[in-house]
Order: C-alpha cells, then structure tokens, then sequence
C-alpha cells in the first residue's frame, strides 16, 4: 500500500509508549500533538496525591534504562537533566506465609548460595536456566523487540530461532527442565505475570524478562514513575512538541482508507497526515473507529482474544517505616498454580479465597515519597477481568481491600491497621472506566505465543493508510521495556513514510 508523505501526526494517549512514540516524532521532525484525556500523563503510570504522599498508580520496576537514555539522547539532550535514575537492590524479596525469604540479587555468587541452601543441585541449573534466558533475551527482545511484524515473511524469518527457543512451552515448564526446587521455580518463573502473562501459559520466551533484569539491574526513578513521566512530557514540549490534556479524542477520522485526523469529545476536527494510538486496541478499533468498516471488524475480531487478568490495587500511606521490607516484595500464597489457573481461567465466577501479592515500598529507596516519619505503599493482587468473573466491584471493593490490609498486617506488617493513615483502591472497573481497557484488563491481550508477533496487532494498521498502534496491545507487548520498544518500531514505521529527514530516529 502507497503512504502519503507525514509532517504532521496526532498520537492519542499519554502513556508511557505515547509519549515515548511522540518524542521520537518530534525528534524526527513531525510536527506531533500529544492527546491524553485525563489531567496528568501517564496512562497506567498516572500518579496520586494525599495528604503529602505521592503513590504511583502503575509500573515500577524500570529494567531497560537504556532505552529511556536513547529516547534524550536522539532529543541531543542528557538524561540526567531531566530525571535520576536510581538502582534498586535487591531486585526483589520473595517471600512465603511460612517466613521463608529469598533475595533475588544481580549478583550471581550470592544469588548461588542462596539458592545452594535449598538445592546444592539447583545451582547448575540455575546457570543453565539463566543461559537460556539469555538466549530468549538475545533474541526475542534485542534483535525483535523493536522489529515490527508486519507480514509472514517477518514471521518466518523469526520463527526458526523462535521454536528452537522451545517458544510452545510455558515460562513454567521452561524453568522447572533446569531447576527442582518448587519455590525456586516459583522464584523464577513470576516474572511473566509483570507483563500479564500465566506463567504455565505463557511461552517460554517471556523468559527473557529474568536475563533483562540480570543484564542491566532494577531501577527506580527519584521521585517515583510519576517523575519519569514528567520528564518525558517535559522533554517532548522542549521539542516543540504540543501535550493537550483533558482533551479524550472521540474518534479518529478517516476518509476513504486514510486517518486524516482526529474529533475530539465535544470538538472539531483537527487534520493530521498520521494518527497513531497508544489507547487501548479495542477501544482504538471498536469506539476510536466505529464509523468505519474496518473499526467495526477489527474490533469484534479483537474482543474474541485472550486478555490478560486484571489487578487490584491499594495504595496507603502510613505513620512510621517497616525496615523488614525491601523496594519490590512478593508474596507468594499457599497455592501457586490452582491460583493462577482461577485468576486466567475462564470460568472463574468469584474471587480467589485466597491470593498472592506484589507489594511495592518506594520510600525504602526514595524517602521523599511519604512526609517525615511516615512511608507509602502499594499492594496489587491479580483478579480476574471482568469477561471472566463478574463480580460487582463497587461493593467488594472495601471488603477485598481489608482482607488484603489485614493479610498484610498477619504476615508481614504488624501494627499496619494502627497506623494507617491514607488508603484508596483501583480496581478493574476503574481499569476500564478511567483507561478504556477492554475488560478491565491491565496489561491487555495475553502474552501467549499464539498472541505474540505478527499474532498481536500490528503497530501500523493493514488497512487504513498512516494508522499506526503504540503501547501495551501491540508488539511486543506490556511493561514499560515493551512499550518502549513498540514505540521505536511505531515511529521507525512513521518516519519511513514520512518525506521529511528523520537521521536519528533508530537512536
């Protein structure tokens, strides 16, 4: 298909992948208009404030800071002017009811004795694991990551490395051939749940989240998400680039098989050559572009996928700090698979009896988060979206809030009811009110192999001319390293349509 020339382009959403996606536009010399419907950018990464605490509302855990660096340095501007990055360490603290602990460290003779403790024989296979993962690594997020899948010949000529990566096993399957131990395999297989995967569905090649996380670190930005966030919007109007907010698009306008441009709710029409959108994908085709065949369609093929669980989350402030927890915890219930099996699985009528948590304590790495004497918090707990468990939130809310609040409190923050002074919940209601996602899920489509790549939606549309996709429900997928990517192979894709001179846009 022939693409008219771009010098102008409207990017819909400011999340994470829409502002990164619109910085790389403006570098690029487009002239980009950045809509985001809520007050803040952010997207899932918005952030709140109460009473003199400042919760991020979504990701935080930054893995790939490289990638952010590049998004300033193709800007000819230095990160460090804009936000600190900060290490974080250990990676993550896992934890069970029983006590037991394990620090997961990037360093590979401590992390060795701890795992020497459980299972002298595990530590082998855990250097055979970490090869693999590796390998995934290499492969699936260096070499494809930020290649976008347009057609079968992108996909054939990946897949050989691919299925040789054993792609069909799950992330489970894939750890437990290397390593015995049952809670070392809980240790590490979890990681595809940070992007919304089921670690005993989803394919073994979400493995390379492990080799990203030993390759350059966990990392926290000063000031929390919200700081990073700002600095990229900053970044993007340093550019020149135009950031409207309270401004929801109501539609995406298309003459004949082109976007021409985009309505906003209440407004005009404003033309652009190119819309990209970093909503979510069902809303982008079923709601953006309902006014045209293709919206229609693509939205009712879409709506029949698999979707990623959804979360619960509670942020809360306290008097005082809990020293024993670490930056990022995870608590690891009695059940593991029955768990997530009732949280993905399609029959799941209610909520779980029973659950597993992500805890998150960014003041233990920035104070400056909480007033003087006091710390901040969030919890998330996995729940089904709301296609699988129809639950009616508005009334569970508080009651499922004070069953985590006082697990919390039993196992790993004593005295938390005592001094809890600020505490509020998103739920997958909100998820889909307040950001459009399609049943309320939270990291959208399921990162299955049969999901994955020229499977997923493609980040620039087959058939509507100079429509392109960005973020979380395009390839490759979720998490702020996903998006991020998607937003390098989105603008790789606008700028090679484009007339004008784009010398730094594969920074």
């Amino acid at each position: 298909m022939k693409r008219d020339g771009l010098r102008s382009a409207a990017v819909i959403g400011a999340g994470i992948g829409g502002l990164a996606l619109a910085i790389r536009l403006q570098a690029g010399g487009i002239a980009t208009t950045l809509f985001e419907k809520r007050d803040k950018p952010g997207g899932r990464a918005y952030v709140y404030e109460d009473q003199g605490f400042v919760f991020d509302a979504g990701p935080t855990v930054i893995t790939d800071p490289g990638a952010i660096e590049a998004l300033f340095t193709l800007a000819g501007r230095r990160m460090s002017d804009y936000v600190e990055l900060l290490p974080v360490a250990p990676l993550y603290r896992l934890c069970w009811e029983d006590g037991d602990s394990f620090d997961y460290v990037n360093d590979q003779a401590e992390l060795e004795r701890q795992i020497a403790l459980r299972s002298q024989r595990d530590v082998e296979g855990y250097r055979r694991f970490l090869a693999f993962a590796r390998q995934a690594f290499q492969h699936g997020y260096v070499e494809l990551g930020a290649v976008p899948f347009l057609s079968w010949r992108d996909m054939a000529r990946a897949a050989p490395q691919i299925m040789r990566l054993g792609a069909w096993r799950s992330v489970y399957d894939a750890v437990a051939s290397f390593i015995g131990d049952e809670r070392l395999r809980q240790a590490f297989s979890f990681h595809s749940l940070l992007v919304g995967g089921n670690p005993f569905q989803a394919s073994a090649i979400y493995s390379l989240i492990h080799a990203l996380e030993r390759e350059w670190g966990v990392w926290f930005a000063r000031g929390g998400t919200g700081a990073l966030i700002r600095a990229l919007a900053r970044l993007f109007e340093d550019l020149g680039g135009t950031l409207k907010l309270n401004a929801a698009c109501d539609a995406i306008a298309v003459e004949g098989q082109r976007a021409s441009g985009v309505r906003e709710r209440g407004g005009a029409l404003l033309p652009f050559d190119a819309v990209a959108s970093n909503a979510d994908v069902v809303h982008t085709y079923a709601q953006l572009l309902r006014d045209h065949p293709r919206g229609r369609d693509e939205g009712r093929r879409l709506s029949g996928k698999r979707f990623s669980m959804s979360l619960f989350v509670v942020h809360f402030g306290l008097r005082g700090a809990h020293p024993q927890l670490r930056h990022h915890t995870v608590c690891f219930g009695e059940r593991y698979r029955e768990l997530l099996k009732e949280v993905f699985g399609d029959c799941a009528q209610r909520l779980p009896a029973d659950f597993s948590l992500y805890l998150h304590a960014p003041s233990v790495t920035d104070p400056s988060l909480a007033p003087p004497g006091h710390s901040a918090y969030y919890v998330l707990a996995p729940v089904p979206h709301l296609g699988h468990a129809a639950i009616d939130w508005e009334s569970e809310a508080p009651r499922y809030r004070d069953r985590i609040l006082d697990y919390l409190e039993k196992h790993y923050m004593p005295g938390l009811r005592a001094d809890l002074v600020t505490c509020r919940t998103f739920s997958p209601q909100d998820f889909r009110s307040e950001l459009n996602a399609h049943l309320g899920s939270a990291f959208s489509l399921e990162p299955l192999l049969s999901q994955s790549a020229l499977f997923r939606p493609h980040n620039r549309d087959a058939q509507i001319a100079n429509l392109y996709l960005v973020g979380a429900g395009t390839h490759p997928g979720a998490g702020i390293p996903g998006v991020l990517a998607s937003a390098k192979a989105t603008a790789g894709l606008m700028l090679g349509d484009a007339l004008v001179p784009a010398p730094f846009a594969t920074a």
